[in-house]
């Protein structure tokens, strides 16, 4: 058993191959592309993998990480960067794209790689904060007092040692007019080992108001030791949040939709979002139509309270904030 979270991630690196026949699937059921798994590698922790269904190639859970040979197809309209993060950032590390808030990407890890990430061609090397551009990207934030809300994103913030995120964390918190900070993270879903002693003292204690927005799609992913995690984070005081995506194959039926939220509030956790696919290049197998989509979020006001029910919105890049979907339909 790894002595913590980190040891845990080393521990589990398996390849395509290895991985299927753990599966008890060959290639005819279950085929892989080894041009998708090069552009954007094979990632998952071993907490995932067990929660996927042993002999079942069309399992939810499976297909968020299975690289597919429809991720070399290049259909119009699919961009390496879909949402405008390039144009948005204003100095290496840090983007801003709404009033008032100014998103890090704090890292460009991530410990289980989401076939349909639309950060997947993210230029990481040049464009995440590190020790040596940190300090310039602190000294912008506290010069611009327009600024309340920090989101810590990336990869993914909790991929930082408890360490180095404390002493990011202690030197925004130090900016006065910095009132809430965010952290937009998948770990305590797919490696709930991350939820930390030191991490939730962490978030008890800062001055800010903390949000934590947790990536959750389908209800099959948080079982006791994911719902654990998550009311580890929420006996810190923390608000939690969570956002899904909208996949073919993956969510796209009201059922698991609806489970999905009442399990994430049996947690503490209230639903935020529900993304329409950002169309990243190798992404387009997982998209699901508006009008779909449309319906779906119909079913599931008449089967869920309202504060179940997410917001179904798609990011416009340059737009001034997340467009409902609603209002979608009536501008396009």
């Amino acid at each position: 058993m790894p002595a913590n979270w980190q040891a845990e991630l080393a521990a589990f690196l398996p390849d395509l191959s290895a991985f299927r026949d753990s599966l008890e699937l060959d290639s005819a059921q279950l085929p892989d592309s080894k041009g998708a798994a090069k552009q954007f590698p094979l990632r998952l922790t071993r907490d995932w993998a067990a929660r996927i269904q042993p002999g079942a190639p069309a399992d939810p859970l499976l297909r968020q990480v299975w690289p597919a040979p429809e991720e070399l197809d290049s259909p119009p309209g699919y961009a390496d960067d879909p949402v405008g993060d390039r144009e948005a950032q204003v100095l290496p590390g840090v983007l801003r794209k709404y009033r008032g808030r100014a998103l890090l990407i704090a890292t460009g890890a991530c410990a289980i790689h989401c076939r349909y990430c639309f950060r997947r061609a993210y230029p990481y090397g040049e464009s995440q904060l590190n020790r040596t551009n940190e300090q310039a990207a602190l000294e912008a934030i506290a010069g611009d007092t327009s600024l309340e809300e920090i989101i810590l994103s990336g990869g993914d913030p909790l991929m930082l040692s408890d360490a180095r995120l404390a002493s990011l964390v202690s030197r925004l918190a130090a900016i006065p007019h910095i009132r809430r900070l965010r952290l937009h993270t998948r770990l305590p879903v797919v490696l709930p080992a991350r939820v930390t002693a030191d991490l939730t003292a962490l978030l008890a204690t800062i001055r800010p108001r903390v949000a934590v927005v947790v990536h959750a799609n389908h209800p099959r992913e948080i079982d006791a030791t994911v719902g654990g995690a998550l009311n580890r984070l929420r006996e810190t005081g923390a608000t939690l949040l969570n956002q899904s995506v909208l996949l073919r194959g993956v969510n796209d039926d009201a059922e698991a939709l609806a489970r999905l939220s009442e399990t994430l509030f049996e947690h503490g956790v209230l639903p935020y979002y529900l993304h329409l696919l950002d169309q990243a290049r190798g992404t387009a197998h997982f998209d699901v139509p508006e009008d779909e989509a449309r319906d779906l979020l119909a079913e599931l006001r008449t089967r869920l309270p309202g504060y179940l029910v997410p917001r179904l919105v798609r990011e416009v890049a340059g737009e001034a904030c997340k467009t409902p979907l609603e209002l979608l339909s009536q501008t396009l």
